[in-house]
């Protein structure tokens, strides 16, 4: 099972984009930067509020985003190689930062218990617990800080390197018992 992050690795950032739309340059930051997801949250709140807009111009937003470049054909070799799982933590309807549990880093925990291989891919600090958990952990396109914190993931900065990362793990892995 090839796990991979949703945000930054086969779709652009909503908030980045969020804020290039809005001209809200603050909500920008994304996980990419804080790693503090409640506080980076609650920050996102009070300016959304502070600008008077709701989920409704994010939702607006993310209908006008597609996939970035070289995502879709990414995604269709891998498909043809492995089983693929995207996994996100886009909150519901801001409801994530009441949420306790690091729901990437479970769901790879147990694709492991149920004896799956497991390769994950993502971009930012959300995402290192996911890492971690694999068998083999990947970053893509991280923020530089992200990698100097996290030296132990392997870095690739597009989708043929990051295919190149995955095809390496799974022939390095040995089958499991």
């Amino acid at each position: 099972i090839v796990c991979l992050d949703l945000e930054g690795v086969l779709v652009p950032e909503i908030w980045i984009e969020f804020a290039k739309r809005s001209g809200i340059q603050e909500l920008s930051r994304t996980t990419r930067d804080e790693p503090d997801y409640d506080k980076l949250m609650t920050g996102r709140l009070g300016i959304l509020r502070q600008h008077g807009l709701g989920l409704a111009d994010i939702q607006q937003v993310i209908a006008a985003m597609g996939p970035m470049a070289g995502a879709p054909a990414f995604l269709d070799a891998l498909r043809d190689a492995y089983q693929v799982v995207i996994l996100s933590d886009t909150f519901y309807e801001f409801a994530w930062p009441l949420m306790r549990q690091d729901q990437k880093r479970e769901a790879v925990k147990r694709f492991r218990e149920l004896n799956f291989e497991v390769v994950a891919a993502g971009d930012s600090y959300n995402d290192t617990a996911m890492l971690a958990e694999a068998h083999r952990g990947i970053l893509f396109h991280p923020p530089e800080k992200v990698v100097r914190e996290f030296p132990q993931f392997p870095v690739t900065w597009n989708y043929d390197e990051l295919r190149h990362e995955i095809d390496q793990a799974f022939l390095g892995l040995q089958p499991l018992r």
